[in-house]
Parts: C-alpha cells; structure tokens; sequence
C-alpha cells in the first residue's frame, strides 16, 4: 500500500518535474536570445561609432594646401566678377532706358545675353561660398557646392559658346571643370571612404574576412540611405557612359522597326556608339529620383515624363541657337511644343525612368562594381578623357560645319583641318538625323 502510494507520488512529481525544466530551457533560451540581440546591437552600435568616428576624423583633415590655394583664386574670382558682372548689368540696363543702346527683347541674342549675365551672377555667387568653404576645410559641403557649380559652369560655356561660337572664350568654362572634378573627387566623403575601403580590403589575407566585408554593403550605394546611388564622380560617369551606348541601341532598333528596316547613324559624336542626349538624360533622371527610388511608379512616371519633356526641349533649342541645327521637329504631334518635344515621347520618357530607376538602376551599379579594384580609377579616368575628347572634338566639327554653311572665311589652320578631313559631306553622313541652317542660330 505504501509502495504503491510512493509510486503514484513519483508519478504525479514527475509532470511538474518535467514542467518546471520545460520553463528552464524556455527561459535559457530567451535569455540567449536576448544576449544574442544585446550583442547584435552592441555590434551595430560599435559600427555607427565607428561610422561616425571616422567622419569626424575626415571632417578633421585638412584639405591639401594645393587645395586651398584653389580656395582662394576661387574666393577671389567669385568677388571680382560678381561687382563688375552686377554693375556693368546696371549699366546696360540704365543705358536701355534712356535710349543709348538698343535692345529687341524679341531677339534671340539679346535672350541669351541676359541669361548669360544671370548664370555668371549665379556663378560668382556659388564661387564665393565654394571658396570659403574650401579655406574652412569644410569636406562635405564643399563636395556638394562643387557639384553645384558643375552644371552652373556647363551652363555658362553653353551661353558663350551659343553667342561667341567655339574658341577661346571657353578654356575658363573647360579649365574650372576640370579642376571641380578634381577637387569634388578629393573632397567627396563617399569617394574618400571608398578608396580607404579599398586599400583595407588590399590589406586583408583571410578570404572569409574579404568577403564579409563585401557583403556589408554594395559599393557606390548612398552612404546616407535617402536615395540609392551615390552621385559621384566615377558612379556619374559610367551611367552616362553606359546609358549614350544603350539609348543610341535602342533608338536605332525602334527607327528600324518604325521605317521598314532603314539603317540610320544616329550617333551623337563623332567617334563612338555614343548618343550624349540619352547619356545626359539618364544623368539628369538619376540625380532628380535618387531619392524616389522606392516611390510609386506613377509618380516616377510623372517625374520623369516632365523631366525628359524639359531636357528634351532644351536641348533641341541650345542646338538650334548655338549652330543653327534641327536634330527632330516633332511638329503635328500629338501635344507638340513648338515641335521640340511632344505627348508621346514625354510618355516615353516616362516609361524609361520607370524601367531605369525600378529595374536598370540597382543592376547597373552592380555591373559598375565588378570594374577590377587595380583598374577602377585609372580606367575610369582614361575614358573620361577619351570621352571629352571625342565631345570637343564633335563640338569643333560642329562649329566648323556651321562657319562653313554660314559662308565666313575659312582661313586657320584649325578650321581647314576639319574642311579636309570632316567635310560637308562627312558631317551630313554622320549625323544624319540633323539639318543646319545658319539663319536659325544666335549668334552675336
């Protein structure tokens, strides 16, 4: 009677037992999994710091004092012009009203006239900040005034070349170009911490710890997580590159398919598979939707149908004024705007910003992270050059085409060169999209 008694105890003792183990092994498990979690935010939280840290220690480096002697000539060129540009503005315009000089605001040199006083405002403005952030080694906000200043600079060699034609008036706007990108890439934070990232990366003998931290994160993406590439410099470059060779494919296959099979150059240079319209427009769609990315793609639609409208519009009206030619007329279009641009290709437009920055964009940057760590730089500057290059080149050819159908003397040696060797009848069958009539150019 006892021993059964014990044994039923026994019995009813071993249900507990067994539940207060059960209640053990579940608290020891969320007590690992807490600690695994406290070490996961601890080990989050050393990155942040030493995230910050070292751009605390970047924001304490000094500039090179190449660097900031550039600081200064800048400085002091943005305080000389803007006086002189802001009176000599004053001027004009006092000497218009009491009728000493005359001024037809309907003449297109007069518009360009006055646009170029307001972009050499602009740029002596933006030139005076620059500047004065440089001398105060202010990393991050210089890099950002100086890709500012680019398309302000783009701007002001477009209006003189427009008004003077191609010649010596644009070797300040070519030469402050040259020099911005250089400093961009010096100042640039992003661009910094790639390069130190990669002579850490050189650094490291165990494979497992390379790859490691590769996966911490896509190169060139934005540091900041607002939008999805970072835009610099060598990320810029290639997605022009690589949309001029791809929008130029894809406009000669759909000409073909639109007029029976028809071969047409549609190349935008003179040397190259290269459309600069399209590579300028994947530029401009990306640096306005960086931080769309992730947004409706109605509204990307919108953007970049508005986007592409304006840059298309703009476009075939700087060609028109600076040289006289017509690359489209879109005239009896549906929505056609003075036949620059029209409904369905601002649609277009919309529809390949949807695709490039939803589809094209992420894979194009892991495409541009597959450029050899030894080769990144150097190759990336090498065809930056050869890419200039070939734009002046084509600009020159352009402006010597244009001297010629407007009969002026043919009479340098620079300009009988490209006589000789890019004639009428190369430049006709070359671009062959485009028709020039001096008449139509703005040139004072």
């Amino acid at each position: 009677m006892v021993q059964s008694q014990k044994k039923e105890s026994a019995q009813s003792v071993t249900p507990a037992s067994q539940q207060g183990g059960s209640a053990r092994n579940d608290a020891e498990t969320d007590a690992s999994a807490g600690a695994l979690a406290g070490t996961e935010s601890a080990a989050v939280a050393d990155l942040v710091a030493v995230e910050l840290d070292e751009q605390d220690r970047l924001d304490a480096t000094r500039l090179p004092f190449i660097v900031r002697v550039y600081g200064v000539l800048v400085l002091l060129d943005g305080l000389v012009t803007l006086p002189i540009v802001v009176l000599a503005s004053i001027a004009a315009v006092k000497s218009i009203m009491r009728g000493e000089l005359t001024f037809d605001a309907a003449s297109l040199t007069a518009v360009l006239t006055a646009l170029q006083a307001l972009v050499l405002i602009a740029s002596a403005i933006a030139l005076v900040v620059f500047g004065v952030l440089l001398l105060r080694n202010r990393r991050r906000y210089a890099a950002r005034w100086a890709y500012v200043l680019m398309p302000v600079t783009l701007a002001e060699g477009m209006l003189s070349l427009a008004l003077e034609g191609l010649g010596a008036n644009l070797i300040a706007p070519g030469v402050r170009m040259a020099l911005l990108v250089a400093v961009s890439v010096a100042c640039d934070p992003g661009l910094i911490e790639e390069r130190r990232l990669q002579r850490a990366l050189k650094r490291m003998d165990d494979r497992s710890a390379y790859e490691s931290a590769v996966k911490t994160g896509m190169l060139g993406r934005d540091p900041s997580g607002k939008g999805y590439i970072a835009l610099d410099f060598f990320n810029i470059f290639w997605l022009f590159t690589v949309a001029c060779v791809f929008g130029l494919a894809i406009e000669t296959v759909y000409h073909m398919a639109m007029y029976h099979g028809e071969l047409q150059d549609r190349a935008g240079l003179l040397w190259g598979p290269f459309s600069p319209i399209y590579g300028c427009g994947a530029v401009l769609v990306t640096v306005s939707l960086n931080r769309l990315w992730k947004s409706n793609p109605f509204l990307i639609f919108c953007a970049s149908a508005v986007i592409g409208g304006v840059f298309e519009y703009a476009t075939s009206w700087f060609m028109e004024v600076a040289f006289g030619i017509t690359a489209w007329d879109y005239t009896g279009q549906w929505l056609s705007i003075d036949g620059r641009t029209s409904g369905k290709y601002m649609v277009f437009w919309g529809l390949i910003g949807v695709v490039w920055v939803r589809w094209i964009l992420p894979r194009l940057l892991r495409l541009i992270n597959r450029i050899p760590w030894k080769v990144r730089y150097s190759l990336t500057t090498v065809c930056a050059v050869l890419m200039v290059v070939d734009i002046v080149f084509t600009l020159m050819a352009l402006d010597c085409w244009y001297g010629r159908m407007a009969g002026l003397p043919q009479d340098s040696p620079i300009t009988q060169w490209f006589a000789m060797n890019y004639g009428d009848d190369f430049m006709a069958n070359r671009f062959q999209t485009m028709s020039i009539d001096p008449s139509k150019a703005g040139r004072a």
